[in-house]
């Protein structure tokens, strides 16, 4: 029996889709030009880790951001990401078919509205700035196939 029939097809969908949306940077590529997605990337899974905890700062699109720089930075750094059990599976959802998990798009709404209604209490000059802001990329959101 062949290696092929004993693959799981939506497994396999799903990596083929995450492999063809990946820009693949060689790793001898020069430090220079690898570093600044590097720490791009770094930077940005520090953001989302970050935001597991503290509700004002969204995790998804941190850690969307982190696989996009790391798939110019660091083969390997990307693959760990994509490998990881909890944040795998939405970067291969979105890459394949830019979706995004319904919990996540309720759970951005809610905080979004939060942050707004803080924002409005809080701020002295264009307190209706941050919910602007915020409804346009809800809407964006909420636009997008849910996963």
């Amino acid at each position: 029996m062949s290696d092929a029939a004993d693959r799981d097809p939506v497994t396999d969908a799903e990596a083929d889709a995450a492999d063809d949306a990946t820009v693949r940077v060689p790793e001898e590529a020069a430090l220079w030009r690898r570093l600044p997605w590097l720490i791009g990337g770094g930077l940005s899974l520090l953001l989302g880790v970050i935001g597991i905890f503290l509700p004002l700062l969204p995790t998804t699109p941190f850690v969307l951001l982190a696989a996009f720089c790391f798939a110019r930075g660091s083969a390997r750094c990307e693959a760990w990401l994509v490998g990881h059990p909890r944040f795998g599976p939405m970067i291969v959802q979105w890459r394949a078919n830019r979706a995004v998990p319904l919990r996540a798009k309720q759970m951005a709404w809610g905080m979004m509205a939060l942050s707004s209604a803080i924002a409005w209490a809080v701020m002295p000059v264009l307190p209706w700035l941050p919910a602007v802001c915020c409804l346009a990329v809800g809407i964006w959101l909420w636009r997008l196939p849910t996963a």
